[in-house]
């Protein structure tokens, strides 16, 4: 046997599909839910990345009326609109933000 028989094994990208064009990697919009440490135990926790055609100030609203907290919506030139709210509320705006999206798809899916 001589050495021009032997195979090398070809180098493999397992990320190749993900960096091809046609793919859609990447275009998935995604919610921000962070938390920002303030002053001794105090924080905020911050929702950015919602859809634009979402009432900010509606959602606000029932946020704050779900978790008994205060909150403000803040413009950011870089990050567009946020929602600020009072404390560590990271698992209530998640779990809410869950359910409000299944209630709207399967509004739309019913009225469609």
């Amino acid at each position: 046997m001589s050495d021009l028989d032997i195979q090398i094994p070809t180098a493999f990208d397992p990320f190749a599909d993900a960096n091809a064009e046609d793919s859609g990697a990447g275009t998935k919009e995604y919610v921000h839910i962070r938390i920002q440490q303030r002053n001794g135990r105090k924080s905020l926790t911050t929702v950015q990345g919602l859809k634009k055609e979402f009432s900010y100030n509606k959602i606000l609203k029932d946020l704050k009326k779900e978790f008994c907290c205060n909150g403000t919506v803040v413009q950011d030139p870089e990050l567009g609109q946020v929602i600020q709210l009072q404390g560590d509320q990271r698992k209530n705006v998640s779990t809410f933000l869950v359910q409000v999206i299944v209630i709207i798809i399967w509004f739309s899916y019913i009225y469609s």
